[in-house]
């Protein structure tokens, strides 16, 4: 018994031997003590990157996972507006395609993403926009999505304020959020500069919904109103999914995202997963996205 018990022990501590044996004082290895093989972020490409060619149909959505498989992204996210009959759901056997494609091209898909406007009080509106989401959670499940992307509001309704809106968009998005969780799929909704402008605005909707099942996508270039890096460190707890941009707007000016900084930010935050990028330069995607998503990598590998 005393030779089992000293052996049940020794599988537990073996683990954590060669972390310590082989420490290193930075902040990866802080960051990764208890286990040597974990791999704490994963880099994905939002779809969205090459909305210009996609919407001018100048190259399909298959071409662009194809893309994606030639840079070694870990997964892609695969926006709704580019699937078969957007904004109607694509056909079973086209999400099995799809979905069979991204596996060979040696990806995940970290989420995707629709267009949505719970911004009207008309119940009867408001109703079509929630069927129109769980349709499209319905998607995502079938996909293997873990996430869903959807918005707020286009903008605060004229005669209301923005608590009174917020009551009702709350409303619908319970019961969106109610139905993820019977499908598995997370509900997130993006700050998109619209009804949804600042950091303390995406806390009054999480502290008012299930947090197993609603987050934020967080988009790093969508803090406009408000200092941008110490907005998105007020979210980055509440994040389930991410944009990471180019840009940030700082004093309403557009400047380079400081990705060290952001990542440091995302780091020092609960959250594991995926981090999406998102390019929206001019120009052809296949020649901008390389340089800087390896920039993101550069900038994520110290916390890897």
């Amino acid at each position: 018994m005393q030779k089992r018990r000293k052996l049940i022990q020794s599988l537990f501590l073996a683990p954590f031997i060669p972390t310590h044996a082989f420490a290193k004082e930075n902040d990866s290895q802080k960051l990764n003590a208890a286990n040597p093989l974990s791999r704490r972020f994963k880099l994905s490409l939002n779809a969205y990157s090459f909305n210009g060619p996609l919407t001018k149909k100048e190259i399909t959505i298959e071409e662009v996972i194809d893309f994606c498989g030639t840079l070694n992204l870990d997964a892609i996210d695969l926006t709704g507006y580019y699937l078969q009959n957007y904004p109607a759901v694509p056909s079973d056997d086209y999400i099995a395609h799809i979905k069979n494609k991204v596996h060979k091209a040696g990806m995940s898909i970290s989420g995707t993403g629709i267009r949505n406007d719970f911004g009207n009080p008309d119940p009867n509106i408001l109703l079509k926009e929630i069927e129109f989401v769980k349709s499209w959670i319905d998607v995502a499940a079938q996909l293997g999505a873990p996430v869903i992307r959807i918005y707020s509001a286009k903008k605060i309704p004229d005669g209301y304020t923005w608590e009174q809106a917020a009551q009702w968009i709350i409303a619908s998005f319970k019961e969106c959020v109610a139905y993820g969780k019977k499908r598995g799929v997370i509900v997130a909704m993006q700050n998109h500069n619209d009804f949804i402008t600042t950091a303390e605005q995406c806390l009054y909707f999480v502290e008012r919904l299930d947090k197993d099942w609603f987050g934020l996508v967080v988009d790093t270039g969508n803090f406009q109103i408000k200092e941008a890096y110490s907005q998105i460190e007020l979210v980055a707890n509440h994040a389930v999914n991410w944009q990471v941009k180019e840009l940030v707007t700082i004093q309403g000016v557009n400047q380079p995202m400081d990705l060290n900084k952001l990542m440091k930010v995302i780091a020092n935050s609960n959250y594991k997963g995926y981090l999406p990028t998102e390019t929206l330069s001019p120009g052809d995607p296949k020649q901008i996205l390389p340089p800087f998503l390896q920039k993101v990598a550069t900038a994520i590998e110290p916390y890897m």
